[in-house]
């Protein structure tokens, strides 16, 4: 019913944490390598709020589609009976946080296969000039 809603929320506490923490712009004070860091690490947050968002919204989209949020208020019908409330939080705390804890694991895995190929090439591309 609303298990979009915490992925969703993932994804705005995302997109602040990252607005404040690059908010200081001192890119005459840090090193090349360390800007180099800096935008890896813009570039790799930027993949986790798309993933974020873009689950959201297609599970939104599902859920508008099988009448469970509608687009005037309350929104999410399970508000229109207070029996049903129970469940849809249950639904949230269960679904909605598997699947928010899910999609950062898959994140976080896709970051450490691209910081070992990033190494390896390193590596390979030394040993290649090592050998011209």
């Amino acid at each position: 019913m609303a298990c979009f809603t915490v992925p969703l929320a993932e994804a705005v506490i995302v997109s602040a944490v990252k607005a404040v923490a690059f908010k200081r712009n001192a890119d005459s004070v840090i090193s090349e390598s360390k800007k180099e860091k800096l935008a890896e690490i813009k570039e790799n947050i930027k993949n986790l709020e798309k993933m974020l968002y873009g689950g959201s919204f297609l599970l939104a989209i599902e859920h508008i589609y099988h009448g469970e949020v509608v687009l005037y208020p309350p929104f999410l019908t399970a508000m229109n009976n207070p029996e049903d409330i129970p469940e849809m939080l249950h639904e949230m705390a269960t679904v909605g946080v598997g699947m928010a804890v899910l999609v950062t694991a898959v994140w976080c895995a896709a970051v450490g296969v691209r910081a070992l190929f990033r190494k390896l090439s390193k590596r390979s591309g030394a040993v290649l000039q090592g050998a011209l």
